[in-house]
């Protein structure tokens, strides 16, 4: 299985070291899962122009073509004036509108208060939900207070990233089983 992180931003550091969490409980507890994680801040996105994500060049394309070929991802995302970062909404941009059929797709939101914890329900769920993802319906939110020097110091958020990626993985178990079977009812 292939999963692919995405950390949403070009700035800050919250939604990173959320993500570094994702990572780091992912490749000590499921050695079988292959992941890497994209960090926008990372690359050199160009904006979507229209094209097939496949006609673009350099950390445009190889950014795209990663989550394409993901089985699950898992996004993460700061909370900028109530909504998704122009970066993350960038790469939707990029992406065919089907590009998350088939695939598994949790969620990790970091806001500077509880008040944005909303975001994900209203912004993020809609655009995936619309590009087709199978959405895990829990996520993980996160306040400012819950971090502290690059460390999230709230044991019950660890927790409910540990749950989150069990989740992912489940959920992607359950779906790779019921296409399975839907495959088995063509014959070919």
């Amino acid at each position: 299985m292939k999963i692919v992180g995405i950390s949403g931003s070009t700035v800050g550091t919250k939604t990173r070291t959320a993500m570094n969490y994702v990572e780091t409980n992912l490749k000590e507890k499921y050695l079988e899962v292959e992941f890497e994680l994209i960090d926008l801040a990372e690359y050199e996105m160009i904006f979507s122009d229209g094209r097939n994500y496949w006609e673009y060049e350099g950390d445009t394309k190889y950014v795209s073509e990663k989550i394409m070929a993901a089985d699950a991802l898992i996004i993460g995302t700061p909370t900028f004036q109530a909504s998704i970062p122009a970066s993350l909404k960038n790469v939707f941009d990029l992406l065919p509108v089907n590009a998350f059929r088939d695939k598994v797709v949790s969620m990790v939101g970091t806001a500077g208060t509880p008040k944005h914890f909303l975001m994900l329900e209203q912004q993020l769920k809609p655009i995936l939900a619309y590009m087709k993802a199978t959405i895990v319906p829990t996520y993980v939110f996160i306040e400012e207070k819950d971090f502290y020097r690059n460390e999230i110091i709230n044991e019950d958020v660890i927790f409910r990233i540990e749950r989150l990626v069990e989740d992912t993985i489940m959920f992607n178990d359950v779906f790779e089983e019921m296409r399975k079977k839907k495959d088995e009812e063509y014959g070919f």
